[in-house]
């Protein structure tokens, strides 16, 4: 193992998910010489009582939290839903990050929320059946053991996270260095959507740095190919 000399590398996962989704990621990172920090976002911890009250700040608010607790710019990876708390960190505080890795995803549109009717008397979105997921996101390459761990660990997603809408204002955010790692849509793709002004794209088109990094497997890379991932992760953080 190397000396770690790197940023380090927060790991925040998407919906329904605590920092165990990166087990097998870190420790690879580990190996490879790098400091990962795997969060849990508030809202997001089964042993939290007031879990399902908890807000996007507050989720916004850990991820600032464990930033300024190193000694310099983070590097932070972001998986699918984690991308509106990333984007308001990155819109709050550039300085404190050196890159954002978005895996699978991307950042997230000022004025939009994820679910902005999500029902007011709904605590909280459930992981839906599988059935149901897998047309909405790619589960290629998942074991049936590991969807069972996935069933058994998935927390709710509160829905006051869900219908809190993101404000954005900073341009600053478009000069953090940026990295796609793109796996259920291939970054061809991804490439061509920003160049057509798709809206869900629409912060691409303003950033000053990009890396396309394909990884061709489902939305859950961190499962399907861990090792892999952790090799881009680490070959990422010290492209800066």
């Amino acid at each position: 193992m190397t000396t770690d000399t790197s940023n380090p590398i927060l790991l925040i996962p998407g919906h329904w998910l605590g920092a165990w989704a990166w087990d097998e990621v870190s420790e690879h990172l580990t190996s490879l010489g790098h400091r990962a920090i795997p969060l849990t976002l508030p809202g997001l911890d089964e042993t939290d009582t007031d879990r399902v009250t908890r807000t996007l700040d507050e989720q916004v608010a850990a991820i600032e939290q464990a930033a300024t607790s190193s000694s310099g710019p983070v590097v932070i990876v972001a998986h699918s839903g984690a991308n509106a708390p990333v984007s308001l960190v990155l819109d709050r505080h550039p300085e404190l990050v050196s890159r954002v890795i978005w895996v699978d995803s991307g950042p997230a549109t000022s004025g939009v929320a994820f679910a902005p009717d999500f029902p007011e008397d709904t605590e909280g979105l459930s992981l839906p059946p599988f059935e149901m997921l897998g047309e909405q996101a790619s589960i290629e390459g998942l074991s049936a053991n590991v969807l069972e761990r996935f069933r058994e660990r998935a927390v709710s997603e509160p829905g006051t996270v869900l219908r809190q809408i993101v404000q954005l204002t900073n341009d600053a955010r478009f000069d953090v260095p940026t990295t796609f790692v793109c796996c259920s849509i291939p970054s061809s793709q991804v490439m061509e959507l920003v160049k057509a002004g798709h809206p869900m794209f629409a912060e691409v088109a303003n950033l000053k740095s990009v890396d396309y990094v394909d990884l061709p497997t489902g939305h859950w890379p961190m499962w399907s190919r861990p090792s892999d991932l952790a090799q881009i992760l680490a070959s990422e953080s010290s492209n800066n």
